[in-house]
């Protein structure tokens, strides 16, 4: 009997065992799916607020006071709330530089920033320009249909004007790298060979006036003041080549980005159009994308020296 008593008793302790192994098993299972269900349920809700974020830009772009009414020119409006904070920035396609519009030096001063080298630069303005143009004639260093051929490519310059800056991605000779950097910097919106100064970032102002960045970077902060006192853009300081008026803010990006208390954020980018006269909506949206991890963030020390103005949530209820 004691002999038998004893094998029931490890038998029993073996049992126990696999159990509480079971059921630590379970319980580990059941945290990390707790875990990643509230993961999926903050980032939803980021969106959520991101989205809405969107939607308070598009409501501010309707100010009939032309001093007060959100600017389109690179600034970043803050929203504060009691568990969350957006910054919203906004883009006037007319700031940017249309890559089916820009001759071939705006084009060569734009690239001579690409992070590339210089043989690379010429190769990449002639390859856009053969792309965009309607014969067949190669341009210097640039590509036609034998060529991509050549590539091993199967497909071949559209010779028609880009009808999105994706599209891009598809020049002999573009990479990731060179697409991430440029696309900020260009749009297909604004069907003018110039771009208007005072509303253009910081980047493109660098990449097209030629000016000296001290310079530059003056004027920035003097728009930036102006637009936290509510005051008209100041003119662009000197003259050039390129429009020194506000230009027609029909087309703009909105970026927003939502980041909860808990660490949770998302971004979402907007193409937008004001319609027409007689339109049901303000706006018409034109491009709409959830922004990656991977892009720049609103919420960096940089992209803080451009907010000019933050709100608490009831000051946008009244």
């Amino acid at each position: 009997m004691t002999r038998q008593n004893g094998m029931a008793l490890v038998l029993v302790l073996w049992v126990l065992s696999i159990l509480i192994i079971m059921a630590g098993s379970f319980a580990l299972s059941m945290r990390r799916e707790s875990s990643i269900v509230s993961v999926i349920k903050n980032n939803a809700h980021a969106k959520a607020i991101a989205e809405s974020g969107i939607a308070l830009a598009e409501t501010m772009l309707l100010n009939p006071d032309p001093n007060k009414v959100w600017r389109a020119d690179g600034n970043i409006y803050e929203i504060n709330t009691t568990d969350t904070t957006i910054r919203i920035r906004l883009f006037s396609e007319a700031g940017k530089i249309d890559i089916n519009k820009a001759n071939q030096t705006v084009l060569q001063s734009l690239m001579s920033f690409a992070p590339i080298d210089t043989a690379q630069q010429s190769k990449l303005v002639n390859t856009i320009i053969d792309w965009r143009d309607a014969d067949e004639l190669v341009h210097i260093d640039g590509a036609e249909k034998e060529e991509y051929q050549e590539a091993g490519l199967n497909y071949q310059p559209s010779n028609q004007p880009f009808e999105s800056i994706e599209e891009l991605q598809l020049v002999l000779g573009m990479d990731k790298s060179v697409l991430s950097w440029i696309e900020p910097l260009v749009t297909v919106y604004s069907r003018q060979p110039q771009v208007s100064l005072p509303i253009a970032s910081r980047e493109v102002l660098q990449a097209i006036s030629g000016l000296d960045a001290g310079l530059i970077d003056s004027y920035i902060v003097m728009r930036l003041d102006n637009a936290k006192n509510d005051l008209p853009a100041p003119p662009f300081p000197v003259s050039t080549r390129q429009s020194n008026s506000a230009g027609v803010n029909n087309v703009l990006t909105l970026v927003s980005e939502a980041l909860l208390d808990d660490g949770s954020r998302a971004s979402i980018s907007v193409v937008i159009k004001k319609s027409d006269n007689g339109g049901r909506t303000p706006f018409q949206i034109l491009k709409w994308q959830h922004v990656t991890a991977n892009n720049k963030s609103l919420f960096t020390a940089a992209m803080s020296e451009l907010v000019v103005k933050q709100y608490a949530e009831p000051e946008l209820n009244n």
